[in-house]
C-alpha cells in the first residue's frame, strides 16, 4: 500500500492519472527464477518455511504488486487457516519448466506421506498455478489439504470482494463466523464460487483468482490468531492427482506503473557541523530527476529554497536505484525538508541539540516496560501488573521447545522435571514481544548499560524502581540513575540463577503454545501462584494453585552462557559499587568463580543443547568476560596474562570481540595495543568492502531476521576503535549507523526507534501488538530482504516479527550506538 504521506514522497501524479488503465505486459522468468513485469513480481519459493518457527508468512509463492508484498505462503496446507506451528511443506527443488516462462517447485510433507509439485506459468496478463500430487491424498488428509494463498490484511481492510457476483466486505476486526461444534474453527467469509476478486474498487490492490477444478473459499485467519491473514483456498479432492488445483491468477497491474521515490534521511535531524547526506531510492522503470532541493520552513509556513544541487548516483542495490543528496554545507539551525520530483518530505531539524534526546526513551520507557517480576505503571497507563511471581518449574529432559530452547538428557540441575524452583522470581528482562527471559540477552543488557555509564555517563532519572514493592513507575524520578537501577534489576536475575544452580541457565519460558501466544499484560500470563500437583486445575490454596501455568526453566549448563554472565556480573560490580556495595561484592565473587571454571583447558563451544549456532561463541564469550574481569580488577595480572593467551581468538573473531578487545587497552602493555593495530586495519578493509556493497554505508543483513542490531553494534564498535585508533578509523561509520536506524534505510524513511525522530515506526511487534501499538524507545529489526531482491519494512502490519519485533538487547545496544554518535558529532563542530 502506498501510505507514505508525511513519510516519503507521495504517489506520483502519473500513477494517479493512469491508475485505471490495466494493460500489463506478460510475465517473464528472470535469472533468479521469479516471474516479473513492471509493477508485478511473483516469487516462487525463493524463501522457505522456517524449520523452527514454521510459518513466518515469508514462504511459498509470494506476490509483490505495485511495490508492496500483498500475498504470501502460496502452498499446499493441511487446514484452511494454519497457525504458526502447524505443519508446513519442506522445500525440495525449484526448476525451470518445459513451458515458456514456467517455474516448478517440488515440496513434501514427509511425515504425512504427501509430495507434490506446483507449476507457476505466465499466462496472458497474469499467471497460472497448477498443483500435481505424486500420489492421491492419503485418506487422513482427504477433506483437509488444499492450496492456500494468504493476503495481507492491512492491504484490504475496509475494501470489498466479489465471490462470483456475491459481494462482501473485508472486516477491520475479525468477527467470525466460527464453527458451532466446539472446535473454534473459523468458517469461510465466502465460499462456493469459481472466481473471486479482491478490492475491485482499488486498481492498486485488485486481484482476481479463477479456479478450474473446484470452488474457492475465503477465510479470515485472524479468527484463529491475531497474526492470521486473509486466505483464499481450494480444497484438493480425494483421488485427485494431476491438476488437483488449477488457478488462473490475474493481479491488476497499472500500465507503466512506477513506484514513487523514497527520500531517506535521519528523522532526528542533524547537528550543524556533521555530514548531511540524504539517499533517494527510485524505481528503475521511472525517470529520476537530476536535482533535489533543501527548503527551510518559516514560522508562517512558507518555504525558502536554501540549496538546489545535483544528486550523485550511488548505483543499483537490490531492485532499486539510489542517489545521494549532499547538503552538508547547510549549517544554520532551523526546520528543513527535502523537495524531489515535485514532492516535499516531512520536516527535520538542523540544531546543535538534534541528538540530545534520542536514547533516553529507550532506557526510561522501553527497557522499563520489559522488566520482569515487577508491576510497571506510566502515569494513568498500567503496562503490567507484577508478573511471573510463580517462577519457575524445571523443564523436562530431551526436549526441544517450540521457540528454540533445547534440553538434553542432563538437566544440570538438582530439581526433578516439573518441580518448582524457588528463588527465580526476581529481576530480569522479558526478551522481546514474548515473555521469556533469555539469559545471554539479559547479560548483554547489563553489560551494555555498564559500558554506557562508563563511556558516556547515561545521566538520566525519569523512572522510579522499588524492588521490594515490585513497583516501577515511569515519569516519576526517584533521585537514582535509571541505568544503575536497570543494571541492578538484571543482576538480580543473573545472581538468582547462580545461587540456585551454581551456573547460568539458558532461560525461562512458557511451557505451552497457547500461553506463549499471550498478548497484553505480562502480569496476567500466569496466576502468580506456585503449581501444586495435589490441587485441582482451578483450585487455589495457600499461595499455590493447580494451574500448570508456571514458566519452565531450561537449566543447561553451557560454557558460553556462564562466560557471558561472568562478564556481565564483573561489569555490574563496578557500576553498583557505590549504590549497593553488598550486591557489587556478591556479583564480583560470582563472576570470579564462573570465569575460573572455564579456564581449565579448552572451552567447548557447546554440546548441541544450545541454539547459539556460533562455533566461536564460547571462546568469544571468554574474551569478553576476561576483559570485564581485567577492567574490574584494574589490570590484575591473572586476567592480563589470560587475555594475552586469547590473542588467537581475538585475531580470528575480531569482528565479534573487537569492541571488548579495544576496551582492554588501558589495562594492558604497549605490546597488546601494537598487536591490535593490524587487526583494526584488516577489520577496516573488510568492513569497507562489506559496506561498499550498498549505498547506506552499513552492513545490511540478508538473512531471515532484519539487521538493526548488527547495524547499531557496528556503530558503537567502530566508535570505540576510532577513539583507540583515530589514525585508522574515522567517525563516518558511526554516523552512518545512526542515520540508518533513524531513517536513512531502504523501503521507507521511518526511524526504526519508536517515537524517536519526526516520523518513526509506530506499529511494532511488542506486548501490545494486538492493538497495533508501539512501545516508546524500542528498536525494531527493520528492513528485511525478501529473497531474491525485495527490501521490505511493513509500516502498518505488526505481526511480522522479523521486521517489527522489539528486543531488549537490541535496544540496549542502540543506547550505546546513539551515545557514540553523539560523541562523534562533537568532533564535527
Amino acid at each position: 500500500m502506498l501510505k507514505r504521506i508525511g513519510i516519503a514522497l507521495l504517489t506520483s501524479a502519473s500513477l494517479v492519472a493512469g491508475a485505471c488503465a490495466a494493460h500489463a505486459q506478460s510475465l517473464t522468468v528472470t535469472p533468479a527464477e521469479t516471474l516479473e513485469t513492471q509493477g508485478l513480481t511473483v516469487m516462487v519459493d525463493q524463501n522457505q518455511f522456517s524449520p523452527i518457527f514454521f510459518d513466518e508468512k515469508n514462504a511459498g509463492i509470494q506476490i509483490v504488486l505495485h511495490g508492496e508484498r500483498i500475498a504470501t505462503d502460496g502452498a499446499v496446507r493441511l487446514n484452511p487457516t494454519p497457525e504458526q506451528w502447524d505443519p508446513v511443506p519442506a522445500f525440495v527443488s525449484r526448476t525451470r519448466g518445459s513451458e515458456p516462462n514456467q517455474v516448478i517447485v517440488r515440496s513434501t510433507y514427509k511425515e504425512q506421506g504427501l509430495s507434490y509439485r506446483v507449476k507457476v506459468t505466465a499466462e496472458g496478463d497474469g499467471f497460472r498455478i497448477a498443483v500435481d500430487l505424486d500420489q492421491p491424498l492419503p485418506a487422513a488428509l482427504a477433506g483437509k489439504a488444499g492450496f492456500n494463498l494468504d493476503f495481507l490484511p492491512t492491504s484490504y481492510f475496509g475494501k470489498t470482494y466479489l465471490m462470483d457476483a456475491a459481494p462482501g466486505l473485508f472486516p477491520r476486526h475479525a468477527t467470525g463466523p466460527m464453527a458451532k461444534n466446539g472446535t473454534g474453527d473459523p468458517m469461510p467469509l465466502a465460499s462456493g464460487g469459481k472466481s473471486i476478486t479482491l478490492s475491485p474498487e482499488d486498481p492498486l490492490t485488485r486481484f482476481t483468482i479463477t479456479s478450474d477444478v473446484g470452488p474457492l473459499e475465503l477465510y479470515d485467519a485472524r479468527n484463529r490468531a491475531q497474526n492470521g491473514w486473509f486466505v483464499v483456498r481450494s480444497l484438493i479432492a480425494a483421488g485427485a492427482k494431476e491438476n488437483a488445483v488449477v488457478w488462473h491468477v490475474r493481479p491488476n497491474v497499472v500500465k507503466d506503473w512506477v513506484r514513487a521515490p523514497v527520500v531517506s534521511f535521519n528523522q532526528a535531524g542533524y547537528t550543524p557541523g556533521r555530514p548531511k547526506i540524504a539517499l533517494i531510492e527510485t524505481d528503475p522503470h521511472g525517470t529520476a530527476p537530476a536535482e533535489a532541493e533543501l527548503v527551510r520552513l518559516a514560522a508562517d509556513g512558507t518555504r525558502q529554497s536554501v540549496l538546489r544541487a545535483a544528486v550523485s548516483p550511488r548505483g543499483r542495490w537490490m531492485r532499486y536505484n539510489y542517489a545521494a543528496f549532499d547538503f552538508s554545507s547547510v549549517r544554520d539551525p532551523g526546520i528543513y525538508a527535502i523537495s524531489y520530483g515535485g514532492r516535499t518530505t516531512n520536516p527535520f531539524r538542523i540544531a546543535a541539540d538534534a541528538y540530545d534526546r534520542i536514547w533516553q526513551t529507550s532506557l526510561d520507557t522501553f527497557i522499563a516496560e520489559q522488566m520482569d517480576h515487577v508491576g510497571i505503571r506510566e502515569q494513568y497507563r498500567v503496562w503490567s501488573a507484577p508478573s511471573h511471581l510463580d517462577d519457575a518449574r524445571q523443564a523436562p529432559p530431551n526436549h526441544v521447545h517450540f521457540d528454540g530452547y533445547k534440553m538434553g538428557p542432563n538437566l544440570d540441575s538438582p530439581f526433578k522435571p516439573g518441580e518448582h524452583i524457588s528463588g527465580l522470581n526476581v529481576g530480569g528482562f522479558q526478551d522481546a514481544g514474548d515473555y521469556d527471559i533469555q539469559t545471554p540477552q539479559n547479560a548483554a543488557v547489563v553489560r551494555d548499560l555498564v559500558w554506557g555509564r562508563e563511556l558516556y555517563g547515561l545521566d538520566w532519572d525519569e523512572t522510579s524502581v522499588d524492588e521490594a514493592a515490585r513497583a516501577v513507575e515511569i515519569r516519576k524520578p526517584d533521585g537514582k540513575q535509571d541505568a544503575i537501577q536497570q543494571i541492578r534489576h538484571g543482576v538480580l536475575q543473573l545472581l538468582a540463577q547462580y545461587k540456585v544452580f551454581g551456573h547460568a541457565i539458558v532461560g525461562i519460558i512458557d511451557p505451552v503454545q497457547r500461553q506463549y501466544a499471550h498478548l497484553g499484560d505480562a502480569g496476567s500470563q500466569t496466576d502468580n501462584l506456585t503449581y501444586d500437583a495435589a490441587l485441582g486445575g482451578s483450585e487455589r490454596k495457600g499461595g499455590a494453585s493447580g494451574a500448570q501455568d508456571d514458566r519452565w526453566a531450561f537449566t543447561t549448563d553451557l560454557p558460553a552462557n556462564n562466560l557471558a554472565v561472568a562478564g556481565a556480573l564483573a561489569a555490574a560490580s563496578r557500576s553498583l559499587a557505590d549504590s549497593d556495595p553488598a550486591m557489587a561484592a556478591e556479583a564480583w565473587d560470582a563472576a570470579k568463580i564462573l570465569w575460573s571454571r572455564q579456564q581449565k583447558g579448552k572451552i567447548k563451544a557447546g554440546d548441541g543443547r544450545d541454539d547459539s549456532g556460533s562455533p566461536w561463541s564460547a571462546d568469544g564469550a571468554n574474551v569478553g568476560a576476561t576483559v570485564e574481569m581485567l577492567i574490574t580488577s584494574k589490570g590484575d595480572r591473572v586476567y592480563a596474562d589470560r587475555l594475552r593467551t586469547l590473542m588467537p581468538v581475538i585475531s580470528k573473531s575480531f569482528a565479534w570481540v573487537g569492541a571488548s578487545a579495544v576496551r582492554a587497552i588501558p589495562f594492558m602493555d604497549a605490546r597488546y595495543r601494537a598487536a591490535l593495530v593490524p587487526l583494526v586495519r584488516q577489520a577496516k578493509a573488510k568492513m569497507d568492502a562489506e559496506v561498499g556493497k550498498n549505498p547506506f554505508g552499513v552492513p545490511i543483513a540478508e538473512g531471515s531476521w532484519a539487521g538493526s542490531h548488527q547495524v547499531v553494534e557496528f556503530g558503537s564498535t567502530m566508535y570505540l576503535m576510532h577513539k583507540a585508533f583515530p589514525e585508522i578509523i574515522g567517525t563516518g561509520y558511526t554516523l552512518n549507523a545512526i542515520d540508518y536506524v533513524l531513517g536513512r534505510h531502504p523501503a521507507n524513511n521511518l526511524s526504526l526507534v519508536s517515537t524517536v525522530g519526526t516520523a518513526s515506526k509506530l506499529i511494532g511487534y511488542g506486548h501490545n501488538r494486538a492493538d497495533y501499538g508501539f512501545i516508546p524507545g524500542g528498536l525494531v529489526p527493520g528492513v528485511l530482504i525478501v529473497k531474491p531482491d525485495f527490501p521490505e519494512l511493513k509500516t502498518d502490519w505488526p505481526f511480522l516479527w522479523f521486521e517489527n519485533e522489539y528486543t531488549v538487547a537490541t535496544t540496549s545496544a542502540y543506547i550505546l550506538a546513539a551515545n557514540a554518535a553523539i560523541e562523534a558529532t562533537k568532533e564535527n563542530r
